[in-house]
């Protein structure tokens, strides 16, 4: 069985990402992960792309952090495969025990985040992987809960990147996209 290059991966996920005109409102074109996800190959694909890149970029990350909701569907297997911990981002009201909140801004209004107080230790080195980066406020935010409780954001990893909304201007850490649009 031939080797697939990891062009040859990328493409093959960027050719299951599903594209929605006007949704959520009239002139967004939404761009949805789960097509990919849906997809063995796709998902294994996404998943060895996301790896190698993290072995590559950041050997020693400790700790993968996950946005709600989005950034959940792979990153426990991204921890697996790299055999570092994992720990979710959640939306206000949705982690027991003690946490630590930050409100951002959305591109179509505002939310909060919470991270339990003891998911990082201090010093720890962390990645921050998600599905998207649109305006940036989610990763800003999860910069700001990780770096609250004591960690050490070495870099933000997405999927997909909206080039044309700039969200990579308002991040406070190094950002990579597999796919950009």
């Amino acid at each position: 069985m031939s080797q697939v290059s990891a062009e040859d991966k990328l493409d093959y996920v960027k050719s299951k990402i599903g594209e929605y005109p006007n949704f959520p409102k009239e002139g967004i074109l939404f761009r949805d992960i789960f097509g990919a996800l849906t997809d063995p190959k796709a998902c294994v694909y996404l998943r060895d792309l996301l790896v190698q890149y993290i072995r590559q970029s950041q050997p020693e990350v400790e700790v993968i952090v996950g946005l709600d909701s989005r950034g959940f569907l792979f990153n426990l297997l991204l921890a697996t495969e790299l055999g570092v911990g994992y720990t979710p981002i959640r939306k206000k009201g949705k982690l027991a025990g003690e946490v630590v909140s930050v409100e951002y801004q959305l591109e179509y209004g505002s939310d909060t985040f919470e991270l339990q107080r003891t998911a990082i230790q201090p010093g720890q080195k962390v990645v921050i992987v998600d599905d998207l980066l649109a305006t940036g406020g989610s990763l800003l935010a999860a910069s700001e809960l990780v770096r609250k409780v004591g960690g050490v954001v070495l870099e933000s990893l997405v999927v997909m990147e909206l080039v044309g909304l700039d969200g990579r201007k308002k991040l406070d850490c190094k950002v990579h996209s597999l796919i950009k649009y």
